[in-house]
């Protein structure tokens, strides 16, 4: 753990209020889960909650049927980072952060669909990562966006891609799949 120097005093209802720039550093949203979790040493530590994260294994399945039924890469996000990888290499994205891009496709819970090869306009999912995905989508439970699935263009090739109606329809049943499993 990190120390930040900054000191907070728990109010007489019990809150303590996490600094805006940690929040922004760390991304938490107004209305974000935090777990809490305790050491034996008498440490409080807040973690985000994240309700993908819980149905990793899950999200790993669904990752790896899709990348062999539509034949490119593919990668789940909860809302902060990569939770499964399949058809690429795993170490090059799992637990990198989302990039602003597909933040804000999240947050306008718009579907991403490149129209085009022009790999200049398809979008960077991954934080620090030059990889692009020619379709991206985001998971919706209970009306909340909980994360992402987006296929990658193919890395040993320059030209990107555009989606066909199969991997359309795999995207799409795919975030329908896990944003219900969330729900149950």
């Amino acid at each position: 753990m990190k120390a930040t120097g900054i000191v907070r005093r728990i109010d007489d209802l019990g809150r303590v209020v996490i600094p805006k720039e940690i929040r922004r550093t760390m991304r938490i949203r107004e209305g974000d889960p935090l777990e809490i979790y305790t050491s034996p040493e008498g440490e409080v530590v807040f973690r985000k909650y994240s309700a993908l994260g819980e149905i990793s294994e899950n999200a790993v399945q669904v990752a790896e049927i899709m990348q062999r039924l539509a034949g490119c890469g593919v990668l789940v996000f909860d809302r902060d980072r990569v939770i499964a990888v399949a058809g690429t290499q795993k170490r090059e994205f799992h637990e990198r952060r989302v990039s602003q891009a597909l933040e804000e496709l999240m947050e306008n819970r718009q579907p991403f669909y490149a129209l085009d090869s022009d790999s200049s306009r398809h979008m960077r999912p991954v934080e620090g990562l030059t990889r692009t995905a020619f379709s991206c989508l985001p998971i919706l439970t209970a009306g909340d966006v909980t994360g992402a699935v987006a296929f990658l263009d193919p890395a040993d090739s320059a030209q990107a891609v555009t989606p066909t109606d199969l991997q359309r329809s795999l995207i799409s049943a795919a975030v329908q799949f896990l944003g219900r499993q969330m729900e149950a």
